[in-house]
C-alpha cells in the first residue's frame, strides 16, 4: 500500500496526474472505469484513490465506488475529481467519506497539497491498525488455572454485550488486559480503545481532559471522550476521580452528551465504558468520597480480577511470556527458567502481582550472565525478609517454639504452599514433595488440614499467620 490510484474517464486527465505525482516521486496506476477500479483495489489496495465523479462508459459512477470502498477498504483515503458544475455533488461525497475533492481545471499546488495531507492520512491509518493489532497481544490472557479459566469464562460473556463493566482486584493483577480483552473481542474492537488515568491526572486538569475545550485562540482541542467515540473508554482507578467530574461524567453516562470547557454546543457520543479500582467502593461512598448513582451506572457487571497468589499455576506461562516480550522489545537473552526457578517463584509472596513478577524477570535478565536457564539465585527479592544464599531466616515466634511444635508448623506452612502451588491438585503435590497420595492425605490429616477445602482459593495455615 505505497502506490496511489487514479481512476478517471479522460485518458489525458488520468496520464497528467499520474505524471505530475510521479514527479514528486509517488508510484501511480491507473483504471478508465470502475470495473478496471474495482479489481485494481482488489488485488492490492493503494494507498489512497484519486476519483473523477463521471464516468463514462462505467457500471458504477464515482459515488458508487467511493461507496463500495468505504464500505470494503475503510484505511483508503479518496480524494474526488470534480468539474466546476459538480461541486455541490463533491461537497456531498466528501459527507459520504471522501477525503476531499479538487475541481477541474485543478491548480497543481492544490493538487500536491491535498495528496500529501491523503497520503499522511493513509500512513496515520496503517499505524492505528498496526497498534491495535499490538493492543490485541496486549490483550492476551495467559493462564489455564482455575481461577483463570473462571475470569476468562466471565470475559467472554460480556463482549457481547454493551453493557458497563466494573473491574476490581489488587494493584499489579492485569485490570488493564482484562478490559483490552474485552475491546479486543466486541463489536467495537476496530474502534478506539481510550484509557484515563483517573490517579496520574490533576483534579483541577480532569474535566478539560476528558470533555476538552474551546476557545478563540486554540480553536477545537478535542478531550479523551470525543477521541474515544464509537469505541471503548477506560476509567483506570476511578475511585480517583474528583467529585465535581464524578456528576458530570454521571450525566454522560445518562445521555451520551457533554459540552466541552468554553463551549457552547452539546457534543454527542457513542461510548462503551469500563472502570477498574484496587478500592472498596461501598467504604468510599459511605465516606462521601463516590456518588452511590455513578457507582450503580458504572458497576452494572462487576468482576473480581484474581491476583497472583489466587493462580499461581499461571506464573511458568506468564514468565515465558514476559521473557519472549522482553527478547522482542529489549533484546534481552531469551533464557528458560530452572525447575528451582520456576519453583521459587511459584512459593514467593507477590504484594505486586504480575506487574511485580514481570519486574523481578526484567532484573534477572538484565543482571544476569546470560547463558543457561535462570537461576533461583537471581531472582532476587523485594522485601526485608530476603534470606541469605544456603539460609532460612525464622520468623521471632517460630524461633520461640520448642522444635517439634516448630517442625509441625514448617510442615503445615510447606505443604499449604506446595498445594497452593499446585492449584489444590493432591496428587501433584504429593508427587513434588516425594510422598504417596495416601501418605500425603494422612500427614495433612495429622496436621490439621481439611483436605476438603482445598478445592478453593489458596489456604494458609492460621497458625502461622503473625508469627
Amino acid at each position: 500500500m505505497s502506490d496511489i490510484l487514479i481512476v478517471d474517464d479522460e485518458r489525458d486527465i488520468r496520464e497528467l496526474v499520474s505524471e505530475i505525482l510521479r514527479d514528486e516521486g509517488y508510484e501511480t496506476r491507473m483504471a478508465a472505469n470502475s470495473d478496471e477500479a474495482q479489481a485494481a483495489i482488489r488485488g492490492a489496495p493503494p494507498a489512497m484513490l484519486v476519483l473523477d465523479l463521471w464516468l463514462k462508459d462505467s457500471t458504477m459512477d464515482g459515488i458508487g465506488i467511493l461507496m463500495w470502498v468505504r464500505r470494503e477498504f475503510p484505511e483508503i483515503p479518496v480524494v474526488i475529481i470534480s468539474g466546476h458544475g459538480n461541486v455541490e455533488i463533491a461537497v456531498a461525497a466528501i459527507k459520504k467519506g471522501a477525503y476531499d475533492f479538487i475541481e477541474k481545471p485543478f491548480n497543481i499546488d492544490q493538487l500536491l497539497v491535498v495528496i500529501s495531507r491523503a497520503m499522511e492520512t493513509a500512513r496515520l491509518r496503517r499505524e492505528n491498525v498496526s497498534l491495535r493489532r499490538r493492543e490485541g497481544a496486549a490483550a492476551e490472557m495467559i493462564g489455564q488455572s482455575p481461577a483463570m479459566k473462571a475470569l476468562r469464562a466471565q470475559l467472554v460473556k460480556v463482549t457481547r454485550s454493551n453493557g458497563r463493566v466494573m473491574l476490581t482486584g489488587p494493584s499489579g493483577c492485569g485490570k488493564e488486559v482484562a478490559a483490552r480483552f474485552i475491546h479486543a473481542n466486541s463489536n467495537r474492537a476496530e474502534a478506539p480503545f481510550v484509557t484515563v488515568s483517573c490517579a496520574a491526572i490533576e483534579p483541577e486538569r480532569m474535566e478539560a481532559v476528558l470533555f476538552g475545550q474551546e476557545s478563540a485562540a486554540h480553536g477545537v482541542v478535542p478531550g479523551l471522550l470525543e477521541q474515544a467515540d464509537g469505541g471503548m473508554l477506560y476509567l483506570d482507578e476511578v475511585a480517583d476521580m474528583p467529585p465535581g467530574t464524578q456528576s458530570k461524567i454521571l450525566r454522560v453516562l445518562v445521555d451520551q452528551t457533554f459540552m466541552r470547557e468554553g463551549g457552547s454546543d452539546r457534543v454527542r457520543v457513542d461510548l462503551r465504558v469500563i472502570s477498574s479500582t484496587t478500592r472498596d467502593l461501598r467504604a468510599e461512598i459511605a465516606a462521601g468520597r463516590f456518588r452511590q448513582e455513578l457507582y450503580d451506572r458504572l458497576s452494572v457487571v462487576p468482576i473480581q480480577v484474581p491476583g497472583l497468589a489466587d493462580r499461581r499455576e499461571d506464573i511458568p506461562p506468564l514468565s515465558e511470556h514476559f521473557i519472549e516480550l522482553f527478547h522482542q522489545t529489549q533484546g534481552l537473552p531469551r533464557r528458560p527458567l530452572s525447575d528451582e526457578a520456576e519453583m521459587q517463584l511459584q512459593t514467593m509472596t507477590w504484594p505486586g502481582n504480575i506487574r511485580q513478577l514481570r519486574n523481578v524477570l526484567e532484573r534477572a535478565l538484565i543482571l544476569g550472565d546470560g547463558t543457561g536457564p535462570i537461576q533461583g539465585r537471581e531472582l532476587v527479592g523485594d522485601g526485608p525478609g530476603d534470606a541469605e544464599e544456603g539460609r532460612v531466616v525464622l520468623s521471632g515466634g517460630l524461633a520461640t517454639l520448642p522444635l517439634r511444635e516448630a517442625r509441625e508448623l514448617f510442615e503445615r506452612e510447606y505443604l499449604l504452599t506446595q498445594i497452593n502451588r499446585f492449584g489444590g491438585n493432591i496428587s501433584r503435590t504429593a508427587s513434588f514433595v516425594g510422598m504417596e497420595r495416601s501418605a500425603l492425605h494422612r500427614k495433612l490429616k495429622t496436621l490439621g488440614v481439611n483436605t476438603s477445602s482445598l478445592s478453593g482459593p489458596p489456604v494458609r495455615g492460621r497458625e502461622m499467620e503473625g508469627l
